[in-house]
């Protein structure tokens, strides 16, 4: 019973852990923008958090480099499992504009494994929001995968 009131809280009420690898703050502003009363997504339960012990989804902003990709791997090993990465933007999703740069690794691909891809320079707040509820929908999908099959422990 307890178990099932953590399943559905993760997904009605997900804690989202914000890092930047170190972007031009194009999609840190337009991430943040999200929990401006414009926007508001704290009322479906959204809650941006700074301990990723205790958070549900990882929104990675920014270029992924060679001084950050151990950060953002410890960030991705703290988190408890089931647990959603989220790219965002440009610099996020394959390097930006900065791909070829001695320093730079590429997108957060090439660090951890990722579930949703935002696009753009940067990344609108609508797509932000669409991108966390794509999530939050493969969030469900991995605690229906991790259940253990009833028909299968029967026979």
């Amino acid at each position: 019973m307890l178990k099932k009131i953590i399943e559905k809280s993760q997904v009605k009420s997900p804690w989202l852990v914000h890092y930047d690898c170190g972007s031009c703050n194009g999609c840190d502003i337009e991430t943040l923008a999200c929990l401006t009363p414009l926007y508001d997504v704290e009322r479906f339960g959204v809650l941006n958090i700074g301990n990723p012990k205790h958070a549900d989804v990882l929104v990675v902003t920014g270029t992924v480099n060679h001084r950050n990709k151990k950060v953002l791997k410890q960030i991705y090993d703290q988190m408890p499992s089931p647990k959603i990465i989220i790219a965002i933007g440009a610099c996020g999703v394959s390097g930006g504009i900065f791909r070829e740069a001695y320093n730079v690794v590429g997108g957060v691909d090439k660090v951890i494994p990722v579930d949703v891809y935002v696009p753009g320079c940067p990344a609108k707040p609508e797509a932000i929001i669409d991108g966390v509820v794509e999530g939050l929908a493969k969030l469900t999908e991995l605690q229906q995968a991790s259940k253990p099959n009833k028909d299968a422990i029967a026979s």
